[in-house]
């Protein structure tokens, strides 16, 4: 059987999107390559968000190409779709895909392997080298993106495919416990300092009757947690036809699936609505665990950003999550060293994040991305200053995430078991509604099962506990 690789970069949408590729090859008659096996085809799905991100799917494609000899290499994801021409200069890829051909990915191998299969046993004559020049590996008619989706002043071009919606595969792979379940992509905000919206084109939605049967499906094959993920989540809905809300679309979940949880990925502060705060609080189903980005706690660069909430809104955010779920989980997104951030800016938001209870923080440097506004504007941030401000700002995140596990300790959680043990420990590994991770005794039977645990205490990035009883 010819053998397969997927490596992905980046967000949990990206992760969807691969394993749904992953999906269509396997049912196809291929098998992913294991560690230290040649694949025929690599697979890799490249981010761009940030400048490391663009330099690690690089070195991601490098690898892949170096390990994999004779194999049909194709580039796609959004450092694919946002740089062509860089990609073009790696020698040895194949195809560079656009993210809204990735569906096309299966078709394309199959046609790429057997011709390439029979070049590698098929004596050539090397082309001559020009002074001065060198082959192009990637001719023009073999790079398939897509089409423009915004002009300059950020209107979007109708979609050439219904809404435009990439459905994923709502299967069981792996040995996770935990299905990722892309219902969202693309995103209309165009924040200056931000790719996606040219990567990844306008918002659209899956289908709400196709977002209920996939996590119909995904519970009768096995998973109890289902993590609902998307680009711009909180605008899911306004591009169907009748038009929804996401609030709506939970409501329904929660009323019509039986699936043990639901967790929301990463939504914007001004669409973390009272109402789905008060599901969270009370259904049981919806996990007690936010991710909001903030990006700053100054007004005026968050002005600069066009985020559309101030410092005060985000303070009372959180404020009134805590006040309804005393126990859950916030984790906030923050963006060091945007163009004019001062050291007084800066302070704006260490001070802001300080003084709030959240309980972990993901800490990112900004770095300048082509087309976008943020890219051209002054007062630029020196890489040194970057690199110091994202330090303090991860020390108090480790500060934070001690604190929230130093509170939770003595209490009790609904424990869902993860189907492998801890590498380092061997004990059994699970993650509560608050987001928990707590390491425990306990038979391997009740691995993927939601059991019932006191927690004894913290260790750092984990805590440990007891199970009390079973849930089946």
């Amino acid at each position: 059987m010819p053998k397969f690789i997927t490596t992905t970069l980046g967000c949990k949408v990206n992760q969807c999107e691969s394993e749904s590729i992953a999906n269509l090859m396997t049912s196809s008659g291929w098998t992913q390559a294991g560690d230290g096996t040649c694949a025929n085809a690599c697979i890799i799905n490249t981010c761009t968000v940030t400048r490391r991100a663009s330099m690690q799917s690089r070195q991601a494609i490098r690898q892949a190409i170096r390990s994999n000899p004779g194999a049909v290499i194709i580039v796609t994801g959004c450092y694919a779709e946002t740089e062509p021409d860089e990609l073009r200069k790696i020698e040895g890829i194949d195809r560079i895909i656009g993210n809204k051909e990735k569906e096309k990915i299966y078709e394309i191998i199959k046609n790429e392997f057997e011709p390439k299969r029979r070049a590698l046993i098929t004596p050539k004559v090397q082309p001559i080298s020009m002074a001065g020049g060198s082959a192009d590996p990637i001719p023009h008619d073999r790079i398939c993106l897509s089409p423009p989706e915004a002009d300059c002043s950020g209107k979007f071009q109708s979609s050439i495919n219904g809404n435009g919606f990439m459905h994923t595969s709502a299967t069981r792979s792996g040995n996770r416990t935990r299905a990722f379940l892309k219902i969202q992509d693309g995103c209309d905000a165009f924040c200056t300092y931000c790719i996606v919206p040219y990567a990844r084109g306008r918002s659209r939605s899956m289908q709400v009757q196709s977002v209920i049967e996939s996590v119909n499906n995904l519970q009768k094959a096995g998973y109890r947690e289902v993590v609902l993920s998307g680009i711009h989540l909180g605008k899911y809905g306004q591009d169907l036809s009748p038009g929804t809300t996401f609030m709506a679309l939970l409501e329904l979940i929660t009323d019509s699936c039986i699936i043990d949880r639901i967790r929301l990925s990463s939504i914007e502060p001004n669409e973390l609505t009272p109402g789905i705060i008060k599901l969270a609080a009370e259904s049981g189903k919806i996990c007690r665990h936010f991710h909001i980005p903030l990006q700053s706690g100054d007004d005026r660069i968050l002005k600069k950003m066009h985020r559309p909430y101030t410092r005060e809104y985000f303070k009372d955010l959180i404020i009134r999550i805590k006040e309804s779920i005393p126990d859950a989980a916030i984790g906030v997104d923050i963006l060091a060293g945007f163009p004019g951030e001062t050291d007084e800016a800066f302070h704006n938001t260490y001070s802001l994040i300080d003084e709030l209870p959240v309980s972990y923080l993901h800490v990112f440097p900004y770095s300048p991305r082509k087309k976008t506004p943020a890219a051209d504007f002054p007062e630029q941030v020196p890489d040194g200053v970057i690199r110091a401000r994202c330090t303090e700002m991860r020390r108090l995140g480790t500060l934070k995430k001690a604190d929230f596990y130093k509170k939770a300790a003595g209490t009790r959680a609904d424990l869902l078991i993860e189907d492998k043990r801890d590498e380092k420990s061997g004990l059994l590994k699970g993650i509560s509604s608050n987001y928990l991770s707590v390491l425990m005794k306990g038979e391997d039977r009740i691995r993927n099962r939601i059991v019932k645990v006191r927690i004894d205490k913290s260790c750092g990035d984990h805590a440990t506990g007891q199970m009390e009883n079973r849930k089946i």
